[in-house]
């Protein structure tokens, strides 16, 4: 099955999710078919703030439409900001959508987390991931270090690069989760997050959503062969 992909939401996660299915479909010995659509992060970061799902979920349907007139038999969004017009989206898509979250949620019961603390965009953190974890309480950073882990991703996302003093924020808050609000797990709700933590080398149990969806698409693309 054809994967289609909405990326330019941030280099460094467009770089992450092809490098992760090519991973994937390498150790399983199947041929990818991957086709890459570049959606405009500056525009989704302006739709995000001002809550425009509509104009933003249009703007993924005409994407979507020109991955399928490539061959693309589905699509996903490599950014977990761009879900927050998912539902919007999945109305108007020409293709089926993997979602994230419901991926990411599943997960998360899987492994019996009862408590997660979130990072990533404010929309994110506020929304507890758009309201979509059901099964564990999602605990965010106090003010006002949430307005900075804000603040230091959209940079990093931006710039598909993190600094010293972006890491810094990034490690204070996700400490404070886990030793003061007693979070079982950190969920990296923002893609680009992987430049700041990495699972193998975390003193504490990480939600890679990203990792999670990347692993949905290629079992979906894989089922329907």
């Amino acid at each position: 099955m054809h994967i289609g992909l909405i990326g330019g939401i941030g280099p460094a996660a467009q770089d992450y999710y092809t490098r992760r299915l090519i991973s994937i479909f390498a150790e399983r010995g199947v041929a990818l078919e991957l086709t890459t659509a570049h959606a405009d992060a500056p525009t989704l970061i302006a739709n995000l703030a001002a809550d425009r799902r509509d104009a933003q979920a249009a703007i993924f349907a005409g994407l979507t439409a020109r991955l399928a007139r490539a061959g693309a038999d589905l699509v996903a969004v490599t950014s977990i900001a761009g879900h927050f017009c998912r539902r919007e989206f999945a109305g108007h898509s020409v293709l089926p959508v993997v979602d994230m979250i419901g991926v990411v949620a599943q997960d998360i019961a899987a492994r019996g987390l009862a408590r997660i603390g979130i990072l990533g965009t404010r929309t994110v953190m506020e929304t507890h991931f758009y309201g979509g974890i059901d099964s564990a309480v999602v605990v965010t950073p106090p003010e006002p270090v949430l307005g900075a882990v804000h603040t230091s991703y959209v940079a990093m996302a931006m710039a598909g690069a993190i600094t010293p003093e972006q890491q810094a924020v990034f490690d204070m808050a996700a400490r404070d989760l886990i030793n003061d609000q007693r979070a079982d797990a950190i969920m990296l709700g923002g893609t680009d997050l992987a430049l700041a933590f990495d699972a193998a080398t975390c003193p504490f149990p990480l939600v890679d959503c990203a990792a999670i969806h990347a692993q949905a698409i290629a079992d979906h693309a894989m089922r329907a062969r």
